[in-house]
């Protein structure tokens, strides 16, 4: 470093120096707890500054010998002085020469109790093993957030979290009576998240309180027999299932106060079909039957919420369905979200979903090889256009128009279908949307890597050049390109 960069460094540790004492150790709590410590070789000023913070995070992945992080970890609580944690963290994975292992684990967490600790998260890198709950813990009263991973829980204990808001489960086997306990003894509960958790064939939340719950790769149950996973969920309003729904382990059956449901899964049976040759047809048609049966449910399930957020296979599915005749729900949807690639096979699919959603505000597109069946089915659409699709639709209550380009597929060779598709889809909805106001494509700054070009920003900024001189219902109407770094 040179002698001016030094004296620069100085000066800027010197103004830093000059900052109240709460503020400082406010700032320290922000870092990894070993940065924190190591702050105290800057001065005398900085020596005992780090034995305040109020925030603990944790992590033994870069211990070579385990032995030298629970030293590390010993020689920090020992030396705090905080008399209320807000934040404890642990990451950690257990080696070979880690012994005394559970002893280790509930002394820490026991200090973190008796300082009245608000959050806590405990996650193993471990997926082959799971650890018990320290008996400290059941009855922390001052808990508000509690992220568990690779835990279990003692059947045979009350739990008491009753200041408890928020509680995150990922890798956690939980039966139906597990699952019951659990929500009964948390009467403050606002949010629930269960991730890669197996066991429980039925999730029943009865509290007002508690109003979101997320699935990532929904509940597996153990038993054989049971192929879904039943929620009854009558005061929620928020829903969020993501990751691989496999075998379709997650069945709606009340959730009537629902405002936002994101539908953002994928769905096994239709890969499958995709990536097998050989599959039979018969096969094949009967997983699109099971699959067109749960979309029609969930949307019957969900037809009360006002935003809806879905991927492209939803849109898909839903094309089929009009296609065999089926009827779809109205459904009372004002903000609309499709993460897809508008391309044939689910641009009728978008317009169908528009036309039961007589009362939506707000559309949001970010822009999978069908299977021999569904081929067989697209072929119906050279005799197709969305005029003739959905004859006679008018969008009355459509303002917010917003189509965002943020995909990692290379657009050049998507050009020539997909672009064709997306400006027929807009055309459509600037001559049908009688109260559109804002039209807003958005397109992220990148280069391509298959293309070495920045397609992305290119064809979303020719659709929109395009689309000025296309006639529309409303002439107030602006469209706009933005390009985001």
């Amino acid at each position: 470093m040179s002698k001016k960069q030094n004296i620069q460094v100085t000066e800027t540790l010197d103004r830093i120096s000059q900052l109240p004492d709460p503020l400082l150790v406010q700032i320290l709590s922000l870092l990894p707890t070993e940065d924190a410590v190591t702050s105290c070789i800057l001065s005398k000023r900085w020596h005992y500054l780090w034995t305040a913070i109020h925030n603990f995070l944790f992590s033994n992945k870069n211990y070579n010998r385990v032995q030298n992080f629970i030293s590390f970890v010993d020689h920090v609580l020992t030396h705090s002085t905080c008399s209320k944690i807000k934040k404890f963290q642990l990451d950690f994975e257990v080696r070979e020469d880690w012994e005394d292992f559970d002893s280790k684990i509930s002394k820490w967490l026991s200090f973190a109790v008796e300082n009245k600790v608000e959050d806590i998260v405990l996650y193993s890198f471990d997926d082959d093993l799971t650890y018990e709950l320290p008996l400290s813990m059941y009855t922390c009263s001052s808990l508000v957030t509690l992220y568990l991973s690779h835990w279990v829980f003692d059947k045979g204990l009350n739990i008491a979290w009753n200041s408890l808001k928020s509680l995150t489960l990922r890798k956690t086997e939980l039966e139906d009576d597990d699952i019951a306990i659990l929500l009964s003894s948390c009467p403050a509960l606002e949010t629930v998240e269960l991730s890669f958790c197996e066991g429980c064939r039925r999730l029943e939340i009865t509290s007002s309180n508690l109003k979101r719950l997320k699935l990532t790769n929904p509940l597996q149950p153990l038993v054989e027999g049971y192929d879904s996973l039943e929620i009854i969920a009558p005061h929620l309003q928020h829903l969020d299932i993501s990751g691989e729904l496999r075998d379709l382990k997650c069945r709606l059956v009340d959730v009537s106060s629902l405002v936002l449901a994101s539908l953002t899964f994928c769905i096994s049976c239709i890969t499958d079909c995709w990536e097998e040759d050989d599959i039979e047809e018969d096969s094949c048609r009967d997983h699109h039957q099971v699959i067109r049966n749960l979309i029609l449910d969930y949307l019957q399930k969900l037809s009360y919420a006002a935003e809806l957020i879905i991927r492209c296979w939803f849109a898909e599915v839903v094309y089929l369905m009009k296609l065999e005749g089926m009827m779809l729900p109205e459904l009372r949807c004002k903000c609309l979200t499709l993460k897809l690639h508008v391309l044939e096979y689910n641009l009728y699919g978008i317009a169908s979903l528009l036309q039961t959603s007589p009362l939506l505000e707000s559309l949001n597109m970010r822009s999978n090889s069908p299977c021999q069946l569904e081929q067989s089915y697209f072929a119906e659409l050279d005799n197709i256009n969305l005029p003739s699709w959905i004859p006679n639709t008018v969008f009355p209550n459509l303002k917010n128009l917003r189509i965002v380009g943020c995909g990692t597929g290379c657009l050049k060779e998507w050009s020539e279908e997909g672009f064709c598709k997306l400006f027929e889809l807009s055309k459509f909805l600037l001559k049908n949307a009688v109260a559109l106001q804002k039209f807003v494509i958005v397109a992220k700054r990148r280069k391509c890597c298959t293309c070495s070009e920045s397609c992305v920003s290119r064809h979303l900024s020719q659709l929109a050049k395009k689309l000025v001189d296309t006639p529309r219902s409303s002439r107030n109407l602006m469209i706009t390109y933005q390009e985001l770094a």
